[in-house]
């Protein structure tokens, strides 16, 4: 029989919209006879191939009308496009869109053919048109899960030091690495303690980036407590975020933002910029704090109160996973994609 759902990953890299195909994927293998085209993705289906698609989806699945294409990158639009609309197989397109900006023409106008957008947030959904839901991007709360005991946590990752406070995602000036690590250096000297990392990769044209942000360490004087580990893989961010103590995200842009989500269902709270989807999960301050983009004094000072205080830490960190799961969950977004898919086979 025929897959009814087809969930394409065509980045070979592991990114933050792979994570967040990947938390869905794992839910929705358990509704749907599904199949992964392109790249793997952490504890999912082994995905197939584009040519393998694109012939198990000449004839549809016997229950519904048509198989159902979920997309999420622009080489995964064309695809599907191309299988639709030239090839004339039996499909629909769902498109997730995630940017808080206005998509540049030539994604503009895949997107104007798709057959239905899901948008992360409700500022998303002014730059994308054929909205049918607003549904927040949800975290794996049973992969993401706090740990029993933080210090060891910690003490087994083999960074030094007795608190963890991290990074990640792309080393590059869009992504406020810089302003981390000059948080870090306001941060830092005053607690002997804590050690903070920089998770991610550099690409080539942003390699002098990180050249000078390494400088400023060793200027400082704090090469073995502000370290650089580079890009992990998917599977050992669970027990990297269990060890930590804060995660801090200081983007100056971000469409939606994984990583502070993944720390609260890991019982971590965060700090960051004003972007992305962060006042959301922040819950009026309950589980984060917010600070202005570039400000790293104030992020330092924030990171600073927070763990010199460890009965507003622990709050914070219990009331962190207890929003992820209630609120943020990827069974709560699988649940809201699928009401899309029922409308559009309801609709045949």
């Amino acid at each position: 029989m025929a897959p009814d759902l087809y969930v394409t990953n065509f980045n070979r890299n592991f990114t933050g919209v792979s994570a967040t195909a990947a938390n869905v994927v794992r839910a929705q293998g358990k509704m749907h006879d599904l199949r992964l085209v392109g790249h793997p993705l952490p504890d999912c289906p082994a995905p197939i191939s584009k040519s393998q698609a694109r012939a198990l989806c000449r004839a549809g699945p016997s229950d519904r009308p048509f198989a159902i294409w979920h997309v999420r990158r622009n080489p995964e639009m064309q695809t599907a496009l191309w299988l639709r609309d030239v090839l004339r197989r039996p499909i629909r397109i769902v498109f997730t869109s995630a940017a808080q900006r206005l998509h540049s023409a030539y994604p503009r106008w895949l997107i104007s053919r798709m057959d239905a957008v899901i948008a992360t947030t409700e500022r998303a959904a002014e730059f994308v048109p054929h909205v049918r839901a607003v549904v927040p991007h949800g975290v794996d709360t049973d992969r993401f899960s706090p740990a029993p005991d933080r210090a060891a946590a910690w003490a087994a990752l083999g960074y030094g030091g007795t608190q963890g406070i991290a990074t990640i995602g792309r080393i590059r000036p869009e992504k406020g690495t810089d302003v981390f690590v000059r948080a870090m250096l306001r941060l830092l000297p005053d607690r002997p303690g804590a050690t903070a990392l920089v998770i991610g990769r550099a690409a080539r044209e942003h390699q002098s980036f990180l050249s000078d942000l390494q400088n400023e360490v060793d200027a400082a004087g704090l090469r073995d407590r502000i370290l650089f580990p580079g890009e992990i893989a998917a599977g050992d961010l669970p027990p990297l975020l269990r060890g930590l103590s804060l995660v801090m995200q200081m983007p100056r842009y971000e469409g939606y933002g994984m990583v502070p989500l993944e720390g609260m269902a890991s019982g971590v709270p965060f700090v960051a910029s004003d972007a992305g989807y962060y006042n959301a999960f922040s819950a009026q301050g309950r589980a984060g704090r917010i600070v202005d983009q570039e400000d790293w004094q104030g992020a330092a000072d924030a990171a600073g109160t927070l763990l010199d205080d460890p009965a507003r830490h622990d709050a914070m960190a219990k009331a962190a996973r207890d929003i992820a799961e209630a609120s943020f969950s990827a069974r709560a977004e699988a649940a809201g994609i699928e009401e899309v898919y029922q409308q559009l086979w309801a609709e045949g």
